[in-house]
């Protein structure tokens, strides 16, 4: 009897070897790991989000299949941009900012900052970003609690202003490549601006987001919770890879704030931690399958990924800053031009300040 148990002990174990390895990511994803954030949390930014879903003063009529907003919806004559910073360190490029905004109307733009509550931050006492701050929750790279971060940010600015009508997503690693003018002028009133060689629609304006179908391990990055744990609600097929950073519009960010499906998918931590960047998946992911056409595909923030380190972008250091690279910056095969760059250390400051004054079109 003995060996006879044996045999069928040893030949259950291998009938069961490859069960193990096709759930045994989905098992450990359940139960080894935990989400990065606390069920308060997690209940705070639900109440936030219901809110601003429901709590807005005057949104657009019900759209066809596409959320292409129409700016003239909006019951007031001037739409605002609202900059959102999402930062884990001390402002270091405020003064630029600070010349970027001097002189223009407050009614054409508001501020918002998620700073992470768990890092020191000297907050600025004067400019632009003072006293603009919202509450705030811990921040991990390469995790779900970037998205949370991002949707608090939306949250916020779209129940502090209704005449928001873009939100531009930005990092403490991040300057403008023009002044506000153009910057407004580009996005509220050009009509070639978000259709290269076409000409835009009067009053219709999209969403500002990076989209990619194909990507280096896009496999590897949809199963990095486990092969089925994205399933049923985001096939392959329908996931998505993008930049962190994007400019939204009212529509869209109304969107993201009330989606629930799909962050329940992101925010389940990944056994593959160098496969990864939730922030990177799931903006992209939910704005493609939920409204496509309103989309340009590409972001209007510049970022060098050549010789990149560890997922990080490449760094321009202060020896390199110069007027000539501002302008290479400003390049872009999808749109006149970037509006926004990333990253420079924080010893660029004094070196980008003495090029901007001269270079006009960042001061006038």
């Amino acid at each position: 009897m003995l060996p006879h148990t044996a045999l069928v002990l040893a030949f259950s174990i291998l009938l069961s070897l490859p069960v193990i390895v096709i759930l045994g990511p989905t098992v450990l994803t359940q139960s080894h790991l935990h989400l990065p954030f606390s069920p308060q949390d997690e209940l705070d930014d639900l109440s936030l989000f219901t809110l601003a879903s429901t709590f807005h003063h005057h949104a657009p009529p019900q759209h066809k299949p596409s959320r292409i907003f129409q700016f003239s919806y909006q019951t007031k004559p001037k739409p605002k941009i609202a900059f959102l910073f999402l930062t884990n360190t001390d402002l270091h490029f405020a003064p630029i900012w600070n010349l970027f905004f001097h002189d223009q109307p407050t009614n054409l733009y508001n501020i918002y900052i998620h700073k992470d509550p768990s890092v020191n931050l000297t907050r600025p006492v004067e400019g632009v970003f003072k006293n603009r701050f919202i509450p705030s929750k811990k921040t991990a790279r390469a995790s779900p609690t970037l998205i949370s971060a991002t949707r608090r940010l939306l949250a916020h600015a779209l129940l502090d202003d209704p005449d928001n009508a873009y939100f531009a997503l930005l990092s403490q690693h991040c300057i403008p490549l023009h002044s506000f003018p153009y910057v407004y002028r580009s996005l509220f009133f050009s009509t070639t601006f978000d259709s290269p060689g076409l000409t835009r629609p009067t009053q219709t304006h999209r969403s500002f987001i990076e989209i990619l179908t194909h990507a280096p391990r896009l496999w590897n990055r949809y199963i990095a919770r486990g092969r089925f744990a994205m399933l049923p609600e985001v096939k392959y097929e329908d996931f998505r890879v993008g930049s962190q950073f994007f400019t939204l519009t009212r529509p869209h960010a109304l969107l993201v704030v009330r989606d629930r499906a799909l962050w329940r998918k992101f925010r389940s931590p990944c056994y593959k931690k160098d496969e990864c960047y939730p922030e990177e998946h799931y903006f992209p992911t939910l704005l493609s399958m939920m409204d496509p056409e309103g989309c340009t595909n590409y972001t209007l923030t510049h970022v060098n990924w050549t010789g990149t380190k560890g997922g990080h972008p490449y760094t321009y250091k202060p020896q390199e800053v110069s007027v000539e690279l501002i302008s290479r910056l400003r390049e872009s095969n999808f749109s006149e031009s970037y509006l926004f760059a990333r990253k420079f250390t924080p010893d660029c400051l004094q070196p980008l300040l003495w090029n901007f004054s001269e270079d006009r079109r960042i001061c006038s």
